[in-house]
């Protein structure tokens, strides 16, 4: 029996020999190649790549988290992504307020970092889906920061269509006048080109005292306007809503204007439209502020005075 062990046990070990220095062959091979990745990984600056060795196995397993490899490719798509959307028309973003400092220790801000950092909320568009969300994101991310302090709204914008065509819906002035009226801060208003239909409205709905517009800025209310298609029913069912929204508006612009509804109601069924000094009169502003060559007042004096600077 011994002697039948023996030979078994000689028969065995070179095979085990043999796997032993396999597995050795398998380790040096993959610590080479460890080390020449972890060497090409030092020059380019980033080492983290991670291995893992399985022993029960024949081999060694290994995985590997290259940031070379994948932050690489993720910068590159972010990159290009900013870059697409930065000129592309009609992307709306927001941005967050740069903290001041050194100007070697941080790049130029842009301007709506500018603006927003100084709680200036700028409407110059048509009232879309994507301006009003940026509108409401930004009066509450202000309201957040600082709920005492003011907001300054910058408005130039034509409302809900433009040139005639209708590009949104009431709704989008509801949704932004709701949220100012939600916010803490107060809100100046000021006009800087156009305020047209709801837009005026959330002109309107300014802090008292301070809603102000530039001499040649120019101001319109008007009914709402709607497109209907389908049957009979559907008709209906639309023309009550718009006579509802014609009905929401008539309410706020008499209590914003101090006007009864029946002469809001009257003063829409055509575009108004009103010079700085009218809107003054009609009560839709506070203010005008002039320009400083050949007026009595200053716009810097006027702007300061109503803490729009």
């Amino acid at each position: 029996m011994e002697g039948v062990a023996s030979g078994l046990l000689s028969r065995v070990s070179p095979v085990s020999s043999s796997s032993s220095s396999r597995r050795e062959l398998c380790s040096q091979a993959s610590s080479s190649a460890t080390a020449c990745r972890a060497s090409n990984s030092r020059k380019k600056g980033i080492d983290l790549r991670t291995d893992f060795k399985c022993s029960y196995l024949t081999g060694s397993l290994h995985g590997s988290f290259s940031g070379s490899s994948l932050r690489t490719a993720t910068r590159d798509t972010i990159d290009q992504a900013i870059s697409r959307s930065n000129f592309r028309k009609g992307i709306v973003t927001m941005v967050i307020p740069f903290q001041r400092g050194d100007a070697r220790q941080q790049p130029p801000p842009d301007l709506p970092s500018y603006l927003f950092k100084n709680r200036i909320v700028f409407l110059g568009m048509s009232l879309v889906p994507s301006v009003t969300e940026l509108i409401m994101a930004e009066l509450l991310y202000l309201q957040y920061e600082d709920p005492e302090k003011p907001v300054y709204m910058y408005i130039n914008s034509t409302g809900t269509t433009k040139d005639g065509e209708k590009l949104g819906y009431e709704t989008e002035a509801f949704a932004i006048y709701d949220t100012m009226r939600y916010v803490k801060p107060p809100i100046f208003t000021l006009c800087v080109g156009n305020a047209w239909g709801e837009a005026a409205l959330l002109l309107s709905a300014g802090a008292k005292g301070n809603r102000a517009a530039l001499p040649s800025s120019t101001i319109m209310i008007k009914q709402p306007i709607a497109q209907f298609r389908g049957q009979a029913t559907d008709i209906d069912i639309a023309r009550r809503e718009v006579r509802n929204v014609k009905n929401e508006l008539v309410s706020l612009y008499a209590r914003h204007t101090g006007h009864s509804k029946e002469k809001i109601e009257d003063d829409i069924r055509r575009p108004k439209y009103f010079s700085p000094p009218e809107a003054v009169e009609y009560g839709l502003i506070d203010k005008v502020l002039y320009s400083e060559k050949g007026q009595e007042k200053g716009v810097v004096g006027d702007l300061k005075r109503a803490q729009l600077i």
